[in-house]
C-alpha cells in the first residue's frame, strides 16, 4: 500500500465503523420501539405471567437458535458460503417422530431419548460429510439434507399426528421449580452452558477463529474440519433436544415443523447485531430469541394474524443481512 493510500484506507475503515455503530444502535432501537408499542397497546403484555409464558414458549426456538448460531460461528457468517443449517427444522420434526414412535411402541423413555439423539446426530453427520468431505456449499448441502429428512419424517408418520402419552413428557410440560416451568429452566440452563462454552473456554475461542479466519486457524494447528464437523453434530443434537421439548409441549409429534426454519434463522441472524464483529454470541442469540417470542406474543394479544409474524421475521432477516454485509469491515 502506498503512503497516499493510507489516509483513504483509514477513512474507509472509519466509515465502516460508523456504519456498524449506526446499524447496531438502529437495530436495538427498533427492537425497543416494537416492544414499547406492544407494552402500550397490548393488555397484559408487561405482566410477569406473560413474560414467563414467553420465556417458556421460546425454549424450543432458543435451543434450535443456539444450534444454528454455533454453525454460523464455525462456518463463517457469509450468507452465501458461510455456515448455515437449513435442515434443523426438518431434523426436529424427524426426531420428534422417532421419539413419539418409540414411546408409543412401549420403549422406556431413556431408550427413546437415546434413539432420538442418535437421529439428530445422524442428520448432523450427513451434513458434515457433505460439507467437510465433499466440499459442497453449506447452503446447498443442508438444503438437500432438509428434503431427505422431511421425506423420512413423512414416511415414518404417514403425514399424520402421533399422539404421545408419557409421564415424562407431562412432567416436563407441567412441572416447575421455584415457580418457573421446566421448559423455561431448560432455556435458562442451556443459555448459561452456551455462554460459558462459547466465551470462556478454549473450544469457543478456537471455534470463533475457525469461522473468522480459517486459514490462520489452520496455520495455528487448529483442526478446521474437525470443528466444522462438531458444529453440525451439535446442531443435530440441538434438534433432538428441542424435539423432546416439542413433544412435551404439544403431547404429540405433528407435521409442519419446517415452519420453524424462518424463526430459527431470524433468531440466529438477528443476534449478530448485538456483537461488535457481527457474529453470533450467546447473549445476542438469547435476546433475539426472546424478541421473536415477544413479537409473536404481542401480535397474539392484539388479535393480529400470526401470518404477520412470518412477514415481519422475513423483513428483519433481509434488513439485518443487508445492513451487516454492508457494515462489516473489509477483509482486505
Amino acid at each position: 500500500m502506498n503512503a497516499s493510500d493510507k489516509p483513504s484506507a483509514k477513512a474507509g475503515s472509519g466509515r465502516k465503523a460508523l456504519i456498524a455503530w449506526v446499524v447496531r444502535l438502529g437495530a436495538i432501537g427498533c427492537f425497543v420501539l416494537i416492544l414499547l408499542y406492544f407494552a402500550i397497546m397490548a393488555p397484559g403484555f408487561l405482566s410477569f405471567y406473560n413474560a414467563m409464558n414467553v420465556v417458556e414458549q421460546s425454549a424450543i426456538l432458543g435451543i434450535l437458535a443456539f444450534g444454528m448460531s454455533t454453525v454460523i460461528i464455525g462456518g463463517g457468517s457469509d450468507v452465501q458460503t458461510g455456515g448455515i443449517d437449513l435442515s434443523m427444522a426438518a431434523a426436529t420434526g424427524l426426531c420428534a417422530a422417532v421419539f413419539a414412535s418409540m414411546l408409543n411402541a412401549g420403549f422406556p423413555t431413556p431408550v427413546a431419548f437415546l434413539a432420538t439423539l442418535a437421529t439428530g446426530l445422524l442428520v448432523g453427520f450427513l451434513n458434515a460429510i457433505a460439507i467437510v468431505r465433499l466440499n459442497i456449499l453449506p447452503l446447498l448441502a443442508t438444503l438437500a439434507t432438509m428434503n431427505i429428512v422431511a421425506g423420512a419424517e413423512l414416511i415414518l408418520t404417514q403425514n399424520t399426528v402421533l399422539p404421545v402419552t408419557s409421564d415424562f413428557s407431562a412432567e416436563l410440560a407441567m412441572g416447575s421449580v421455584a415457580g418457573v416451568s421446566f421448559l423455561a429452566w431448560s432455556l435458562i440452563g442451556f443459555t448459561i452452558l452456551m455462554l460459558v462454552v462459547l466465551h470462556f473456554t478454549g473450544t469457543g475461542l478456537r471455534l470463533y477463529a475457525v469461522g473468522g479466519h480459517p486459514e490462520a486457524a489452520r496455520a495455528a494447528g487448529i483442526g478446521v474440519g474437525r470443528y466444522l464437523t462438531g458444529t453440525y453434530l451439535f446442531s443435530g443434537a440441538c434438534a433432538a433436544m428441542a424435539s423432546v421439548l416439542l413433544i412435551s409441549r404439544l403431547s404429540a409429534s405433528t407435521p409442519g415443523t419446517g415452519e420453524l426454519l424462518l424463526s430459527i434463522l431470524a433468531a440466529a441472524l438477528l443476534g449478530t447485531v448485538f456483537s461488535r464483529r457481527f457474529v453470533p454470541t450467546a447473549g445476542g442469540t438469547l435476546l433475539s430469541t426472546l424478541f421473536i417470542g415477544f413479537l409473536a406474543n404481542g401480535f397474539q394479544l392484539l388479535n393480529v394474524s400470526s401470518y404477520w409474524v412470518n412477514g415481519v421475521q422475513g423483513a428483519l432477516i433481509l434488513l439485518v443481512v443487508a445492513a451487516t454485509s454492508f457494515a462489516k469491515p473489509s477483509e482486505r
